[in-house]
């Protein structure tokens, strides 16, 4: 596959925790390979009609070869032990959506761990030991799961649940920052040198 040249080492590999975050990069590594249609449909090129043009002949070879590099592309993702679930799967549109059948979460369970990440985030305080490299990761690592799940969150609620939740240390340096431009990175670059 001389066209996968250009991205680098490859897609992500699947774990079984990882559904989520795996399904975004594969498929957007499959549409920068042009390979997308193949796990979206199921038809196969149209065969050729009498006296192609060697264009024609060219665009159905293309065609036809676009699902087993899918297929391999999508193979090469899974450790041997998910591999075997797939492997009967004839096309990419069947292991993708024996993959997501399989791992992905149904509402219920998404709603319940969505929850449980907004409170996570509601309740995280930054304790009078920790850095502010130390908290703002925390956070934005809770905000990153709870957007996987498909939750817009403004970067404007995580710059606001910083300054609430800062110690006291930081008090004369709230009262200096224009909330209103304030990125995420500068807030932690102006906390971090009053640190």
């Amino acid at each position: 596959m001389a066209s996968i040249s250009f991205l680098g080492a490859g897609p992500s590999m699947f774990t079984r925790e990882n559904y989520h975050i795996w399904e975004i990069k594969m498929n957007a590594y499959l549409k920068a390979l042009s390979l997308w249609e193949a796990v979206e449909s199921e038809n196969y090129s149209s065969p050729l009609g009498p006296n192609p043009t060697v264009t024609q002949m060219k665009n159905y070879e293309d065609a036809k070869s676009k699902k087993p590099k899918t297929l391999a592309c999508l193979h090469s993702t899974f450790l041997d032990v998910i591999f075997t679930r797939i492997m009967v799967c004839e096309t990419p549109k069947e292991v993708w959506e024996k993959i997501k059948e399989e791992f992905d979460e149904s509402d219920r369970v998404r709603t319940v761990k969505l929850l449980t990440l907004k409170r996570e985030f509601e309740m995280l305080r930054m304790k009078e030991g920790d850095t502010v490299k130390e908290y703002s990761a925390e956070l934005l690592k809770i905000v990153s799961k709870i957007r996987l799940f498909g939750e817009t969150f403004p970067y404007s609620k995580v710059v606001e649940k910083m300054m609430i939740s800062l110690p006291a240390r930081f008090e004369s340096k709230i009262l200096a920052i224009d909330l209103k431009t304030l990125s995420i990175a500068e807030l932690i670059r102006k906390l971090q040198a009053q640190e």
